[in-house]
């Protein structure tokens, strides 16, 4: 059967489950059993509660409708590319030394075998190819974490995924470059897609993850990814998620990540652009001594809208975490921010830090940020704040009086509130690619300004004012 799928003149939701029911022997071709028994557990659940709405607490703030009532098509079957795959995937980091993985509309796109194996041992590719050649490993962690349970979109990804990305790192081993997953979004039509990524660190390994959601074209679609990760023991991890889709489409991206005794995460959340953008992230640090760095930067305009949930869970002693997201907002464009900090009873000796700072650059701007701490241990060390604001009028005030300009000023203070989460790039070409594309959308779309300070791509001049960022 080649692209089946049906014409929606019913839900969505209701699309899904017809097709479930129709097409399960397709859907679930290339499973194992673990996988073949959660899809059927997890649809019962889907069936249950179907997709979340703005009438759920836990999405008030969020008009999820507007996705999840609209017509899509939904393929069961990889489609052919509309263009080359060569020209779509061609990486934009300058001296940025990668493994790529390319995924186009929720289908692994490489045309090399769909699963590489490294000399180190280090495996990456189709997640569907994975449960063929590595079943144990598969069937040992998939869907361990990602509770289907939690919402509509993890219960119906559960259900009906189809491809994906792997990745194993084994014992001991660090990988010498950066693995890059560029998904891409490009079809002639409204697509509902979804992948779902499985990424295994084993004990005293090294690994950092480039992610990529991007769209080609300019027609609607509704992306909807699980990302599970398991950290082993003393192994240290990197995610750097850029998220830059077209304005009329929708992300539901859910991260799991589980964390054993002495391991290191961090993982750095960087959003340019889309309608909708959705981030579910949840971090258990499970192990003794484990520490976990969450970051976020988003530059929200138009109507665009960016729904950040982020849950920490101490689950041992010993443990700390460091969450800190900012955000810019400019004409109608509005933010949720929920951070959640779970310590558990036993987890003492916790050290636990939250921050949200946004600017809000126009009163037609909006933003409802939620900090919240849950303790149960005694001997801990938690904070955490959040600030709203606009730009700081002393700063703005000082340039001015130094010859300035007020666009140039504007500038130059919604940079440097926005390069205390970029320079925690650690990965040098990255963090400049990273720089540079922030300079051009605070110039191009957040701030007009007719004679710019922020040579993007040239050779940087340097500023140096006594700003006080803390006011930022």
């Amino acid at each position: 059967m080649n692209n089946e799928h049906l014409v929606q003149e019913i839900s969505l939701d209701e699309m899904l489950v017809n097709q479930f029911d129709t097409q399960f022997e397709l859907i679930s071709a290339n499973d194992i059993e673990a996988v073949t028994a959660l899809r059927k557990e997890a649809m019962t659940q889907f069936m249950t509660t179907g997709f979340p709405s703005s009438s759920d607490e836990k999405w008030r703030n969020t008009e999820i409708e507007a996705f999840t009532e609209e017509n899509f098509q939904y393929y069961l079957t990889p489609m052919e590319p509309e263009r080359d795959i060569e020209d779509m995937f061609r990486c934009e980091v300058h001296n940025f030394d990668t493994e790529i993985i390319s995924l186009l509309n929720g289908w692994c796109a490489d045309k090399k075998p769909g699963l590489k194996t490294l000399p180190n041992g280090i495996v990456y590719g189709s997640l569907r190819q994975a449960m063929q050649y590595f079943p144990e490993i598969v069937a040992r962690n998939y869907g361990k974490i990602a509770d289907f349970r939690s919402n509509g979109f993890v219960s119906i990804n559960t259900a009906m995924v189809q491809d994906g990305v792997f990745i194993y790192v084994p014992d001991g081993v660090e990988a010498e470059k950066t693995l890059q997953m560029i998904k891409m979004i490009d079809r002639r039509e409204s697509l509902f897609v979804q992948s779902r990524n499985l990424i295994v660190l084993g004990k005293n390994s090294k690994l950092s993850l480039m992610h990529c959601d991007d769209s080609i074209n300019h027609f609607k679609s509704l992306i909807n990814t699980v990302t599970e990760v398991f950290i082993g023991e003393n192994a240290h991890f990197e995610l750097y998620k850029l998220q830059n889709l077209n304005n009329q489409s929708g992300l539901v991206n859910s991260t799991f990540i589980r964390q054993e005794a002495n391991s290191t995460v961090k993982t750095n959340t960087l959003t340019f652009n889309c309608g909708m953008i959705r981030n579910n992230i949840t971090v258990d640090l499970q192990g003794e001594n484990a520490h976990a760095d969450v970051l976020g930067l988003y530059l929200m305009d138009k109507k665009q809208h960016i729904d950040n949930q982020i849950y920490i869970n101490h689950n041992a002693p010993h443990c700390s975490s460091n969450e800190k997201f900012k955000g810019i907002l400019d004409d109608e464009a509005s933010a949720v921010f929920n951070g959640y900090i779970h310590v558990a009873r036993n987890a003492q000796k916790t050290n636990a830090y939250q921050n949200n700072n946004n600017i809000l650059l126009k009163p037609t701007a909006t933003i409802n940020t939620m900090p919240f701490l849950e303790i149960y241990a005694d001997d801990v060390k938690c904070s955490h704040g959040a600030t709203i604001g606009q730009l700081d009028q002393e700063a703005m005030f000082y340039m001015r009086s130094r010859g300035i300009s007020s666009s140039n000023a504007r500038l130059l203070l919604m940079y440097a509130f926005a390069a205390d989460i970029i320079n925690q790039i650690s990965i040098e070409p990255l963090r400049q690619r990273i720089d540079d594309m922030v300079k051009k959308r605070l110039r191009g779309e957040l701030s007009v300004c007719e004679k710019c300070v922020l040579h993007c791509g040239m050779p940087e001049k340097e500023y140096h004012f006594d700003i006080d960022l803390s006011k930022l």
